[in-house]
């Protein structure tokens, strides 16, 4: 049995094909890094602003109690000695609305900086997605050429390998 000559562009393009795979595989690990980055701080974030829409019903609450008071207060004859109480009611009420506002701040504050990490995520993962869907396309087409020996489509393959390449190394620089 006579062995069939290996022609010398096929190591080339299978170790092409050992580069595209390494890539892809980072790729893959580094996007799938940055999406549950990305849907942890949005989970996070979305918590805070049901804290903050439960500090804002207390708040709401405390409001309609210190107006409340006020008005009954008012409805009191001049001399009742209920009066001052009503008065002492209504200030620490006050004072519980302006500890809620602070608070609504303070989470509002940090769902804000959530939400910014989410989109961060997202903007860096996003290169490394793309870098996979053209690895994996030049993969493909590297194993094609090599089953069939079709030198042309191994060609083809290397601008979209390339392109891949490209992709991979901006979500690279984007973490620099």
């Amino acid at each position: 049995m006579a062995e069939e000559v290996k022609e010398p562009w096929l190591n080339r393009m299978a170790l092409a094909t050992v580069v595209l795979a390494v890539c892809a595989t980072l790729s893959t690990f580094k996007g799938g890094g940055y999406s549950t980055q990305s849907v942890i701080n949005q989970a996070l974030a979305s918590d805070q602003w049901a804290f903050y829409q439960a500090k804002s019903t207390k708040q709401h609450l405390y409001e309609l109690q210190a107006e409340q008071l006020k008005l009954q207060a008012l409805a009191l004859p001049a001399a009742n000695p209920a009066t001052a109480a009503y008065a002492a009611k209504e200030a620490e009420y006050r004072v519980a609305i302006g500890r809620y506002t602070a608070e609504k701040q303070a989470i509002q504050a940090k769902a804000l900086a959530l939400e910014q990490q989410r989109d961060v995520a997202k903007q860096r993962g996003k290169p490394f997605g793309i870098a996979v869907i053209f690895l994996q396309v030049a993969i493909l087409l590297n194993s094609i050429a090599g089953l069939m020996k079709a030198r042309r489509i191994w060609w083809a393959s290397i601008p979209v390998g390339l392109s891949g390449l490209a992709c991979f190394i901006d979500g690279l620089l984007m973490l620099v």
